[in-house]
């Protein structure tokens, strides 16, 4: 398993950035008028130990009138005024949602990202918890949660894309396959960028 210390070093080297996250970007992004001040939120990629490997929990929400109805993400949501940093709105929705009671440690921070079809700007922070976590879901919010190990993130079989359509005209989704589900769109962005540093971290480093 890749080390704690590790992810710390190497999140506060510059980041694969804009670069990494457009390569899962659909090809319709940014074809939204422009709707004023963004709003702020932030979402955390949680790590854990799990089987000998390293773990990230995904959750998939529940079906509702809105823009991400149904949609599989990591947990995270809107800035509160109670939030006295993005890193604390990160962890309490993650508590709230995914009902996590384990020590949760932000070993740094990934870049933020402008999602166009809500107006949300969101800022990603990686955390860590020592020991496999039990998850008590907000049934509320989450239809189900998804625990998939890096090994299997990483591995291009799980990458791949599909023809949808936004306003009658065929556009590119890429997407990462996560058992029956898949992710795509903002997280798939953020993701991108992560799994790049998981990438970079799995290569000898000269001494």
């Amino acid at each position: 398993m890749i080390p704690r210390k590790r992810w710390k070093e190497l999140l506060q080297e510059t980041l694969p950035g804009e670069q990494a996250q457009l390569l899962m970007a659909p090809t319709f992004r940014g074809s939204f008028p422009d709707q004023g001040k963004q709003i702020r939120a932030a979402v955390l990629a949680l790590l854990y130990p799990a089987g000998g490997e390293i773990h990230l929990v995904f959750m998939k929400r529940n079906e509702y009138d809105g823009l991400h109805s149904g949609q599989v993400s990591f947990p995270g949501g809107a800035w509160e005024p109670d939030d006295e940093t993005l890193e604390q709105t990160a962890l309490r929705e993650t508590r709230e949602e995914m009902g996590v009671e384990d020590r949760i440690e932000i070993l740094g921070p990934l870049t933020p990202l402008h999602i166009p079809v809500s107006n949300f700007i969101v800022s990603p922070f990686v955390g860590w918890i020592d020991d496999t976590p039990v998850f008590h879901p907000d049934r509320s919010e989450v239809q189900y949660v998804i625990e998939i190990s890096l090994r299997e993130l990483l591995d291009p079989a799980n990458s791949d894309s599909e023809t949808l359509f936004h306003h009658n005209r065929p556009v590119k989704a890429p997407f990462y396959r996560v058992g029956k589900d898949k992710i795509w769109g903002a997280t798939a962005m953020i993701l991108s960028e992560f799994l790049q540093l998981a990438a970079r971290m799995q290569k000898p480093r000269c001494s």
